[in-house]
């Protein structure tokens, strides 16, 4: 990676940013031997402007930034490091540096969902329930998805809260393997929607 060090008098902003969640955490910057610390030892050091001499995050507090990935961006004298954080990221305690709270959307979580079918429909590994609904073919998976669509309005309209959030959920994972199955994802669905909410959006 080309990092041009030499832009801002050999150093180089990072924005830290939450690998899950994609909450951006902290903002620091780095000198060469920062950045070298940290691909080596897997562990996010800065070079403290005010102390004048490298800086690992968590070396006094314990609440380290393991990096999972750094990235320059495209004038190559800023990066983008994703990690997962152990414990608070700010000095004062808080999640982030700007007081936010750091906590996964779990909406975020169908994509890891839909990445895992899809792995699923790669590898067909043997004793997997997703694997047999791919080998029963498309008919028994649009039958599935129908099925648990009825169980869903069974549960709303005569069960509770909890069963239809149950019956919902088995609906949706059917429906994303039989997204799958056509090639599709979730987030074309998602982005149908979006497009729907434009107000200039006219029905097909």
């Amino acid at each position: 990676m080309n990092i041009d060090f030499d832009k801002m008098g050999g150093l180089v902003p990072a924005i830290i940013q939450d690998a899950d969640t994609r909450q951006v955490l902290m903002l620091g910057y780095m000198n060469r031997e920062a950045y070298e610390k940290t691909v080596s030892e897997g562990r996010v050091t800065f070079f403290s402007r005010t102390k004048q001499r490298l800086w690992t995050k968590g070396e006094t507090s314990g609440n380290f930034l393991q990096v999972v990935s750094i990235k320059n961006d495209c004038d190559e004298d800023t990066l983008l490091i994703r990690v997962h954080p152990v414990g608070p990221v700010c000095h004062t305690g808080t999640d982030t540096c700007w007081g936010e709270e750091n906590t996964t959307n779990p909406l975020l979580f169908l994509t890891e969902l839909q990445d895992f079918i899809e792995k699923r429909h790669e590898e067909m590994p043997e004793g997997s329930y997703t694997t047999s609904l791919f080998r029963d073919g498309l008919n028994r998976m649009a039958q599935k998805v129908g099925e648990e669509a009825l169980e869903l309005v069974i549960e709303a309209c005569n069960g509770t809260n909890e069963r239809m959030i149950y019956e919902g959920s088995d609906m949706l994972y059917h429906l994303i393997v039989l997204l799958t199955s056509k090639g599709l994802r979730i987030e074309d669905m998602a982005k149908e929607l979006q497009e729907r909410h434009n107000p200039g959006w006219k029905k097909h």
